[in-house]
């Protein structure tokens, strides 16, 4: 009985640090190349995705050929706010491994090549 409520008491406090910072939601990202996007990030087969739902370029929205597409994905959850994943530049129409780190309303995205020894990051805000 001690072992079954201590397994249950670890499996609660397990979920709740995954669901500490939750990766889901709408966030803006940060400019790269001129532009910006807003991305609305949902759960997708077991993980979560990322979809560019708006950019904008010089301070006004713009008709973005992104728009629609996935820069996000595949991202689950590792605990304590952290995902793991794929992320897509579109600047280089690249795929990149990529990690997650979620605080509040802010979360750094980067993408990662060469079994994670060169990466390139960025701060995303969330807005809801």
């Amino acid at each position: 009985m001690k072992t079954l409520a201590l397994a249950a008491a670890f499996a609660l406090s397990a979920s709740a640090a995954m669901a500490a910072d939750p990766i889901e939601g709408i966030w803006q990202t940060q400019a790269d190349e001129g532009a910006l996007a807003i991305v609305s990030i949902a759960p997708c087969g077991g993980a979560f995705c990322g979809t560019i739902v708006k950019t904008y370029k010089a301070g006004a929205e713009y008709a973005s050929p992104n728009v629609g597409k996935q820069i996000v994905r595949s991202m689950k959850a590792t605990g304590g706010g952290n995902y793991e994943g794929q992320v897509w530049r579109p600047a280089n129409d690249k795929v990149y491994n990529g990690k997650a780190t979620v605080g509040g309303t802010s979360m750094k995205l980067s993408g990662c090549v060469a079994g994670g020894l060169i990466c390139k990051a960025q701060t995303w805000t969330k807005l809801k």
